[in-house]
């Protein structure tokens, strides 16, 4: 008996480490420079960092407005590469300094992460936030209780107990991080099935059916705004919302080569749940 134990103990953890060495965890940011990202500022040509916007300081990804005389609502998003469809994101982020001359209320110590986002070859130049998930990080003002890892919905529709969703941002129900302190939060997003927010470890917010629906977006193309439509993939984007921000750690673990193995996948997750 115990020898067959031994067995199974074997079997198991060879099948996970099969499963682990088929994904891989993936750093979106380098550290080093931004050439796997594309940049699309509003007003601004595809690839135009307007001001210096995005750069990298320290070996960070940082989104600064020292060169700018005021936001004048120019909202920017830097995006990776290529598009996912299954996977677990990290991001380690702070808000530092003050906001930008000009920038609106809401957006003060406010960026995100946006998910499932359409290819910004896409974007009209005037439009404000591509169609996407928005995981909204938001800091805490000292003051008042400010939840992050919120969602918001510019362009998208998400099913949340059992119903429709409709209107734009919904509270995550994670702790307010005051400060310049560093918080990690993650993304499980699983193609146009599940979506779950997760800060610190614990997890804030769920929602299933990502789609494209809804309003809070202006001047998108008519022909990329397919409403009803499910969202099984998209590319993944930073914010600059006029308020400083800085990124550490963007890095992704694709679990695509799981998802038609429910069992594997189960395994996956719980070895990324327990990883220091």
């Amino acid at each position: 008996m115990r020898q067959l134990l031994l067995l199974v103990s074997f079997l198991l953890i060879s099948t996970l480490c099969q499963a682990q060495s088929k994904g891989k965890w993936i750093e979106l940011f380098n550290g080093k420079d931004l050439k796997d990202w594309a940049i699309k500022i509003t007003g601004h040509p595809l690839n135009d960092n307007y001001g210096n916007t995005f750069r990298v300081e320290d070996k960070k990804l940082v989104v600064r407005y020292d060169q700018y005389q005021a936001f004048d609502e120019q909202y920017g998003h830097i995006f990776y590469k290529k598009p996912f469809s299954a996977y677990l994101l990290v991001v380690e982020y702070r808000f530092v300094g003050d906001q930008v001359k000009g920038g609106p209320g809401w957006a003060i110590r406010n960026s995100g992460a946006m998910l499932h986002g359409q290819d910004p070859k896409t974007m009209g130049l005037q439009q404000d936030f591509p169609i996407s998930l928005e995981m909204q990080l938001l800091g805490g003002d000292g003051k008042h209780e400010r939840h992050t890892a919120n969602l918001c919905t510019p362009g998208t529709n998400v099913v949340l107990d059992g119903k429709l969703f409709t209107p734009h941002c919904i509270d995550s129900n994670s702790k307010t991080y005051a400060g310049a302190q560093w918080v990690h939060a993650e993304a499980l997003v699983l193609g146009d099935s599940l979506v779950k927010h997760i800060v610190e470890g614990d997890t804030v917010l769920t929602y299933t059916k990502p789609q494209i629906g809804g309003g809070n977006v202006i001047h998108v193309d008519p022909a990329v705004k397919k409403d009803g439509q499910l969202i099984k993939e998209g590319y993944i984007s930073l914010q600059s919302e006029s308020h400083p921000v800085e990124f550490r750690r963007v890095s992704l673990f694709d679990l695509s080569p799981y998802m038609n193995k429910p069992k594997q996948l189960a395994a996956v997750l719980r070895q990324l749940q327990t990883r220091k």
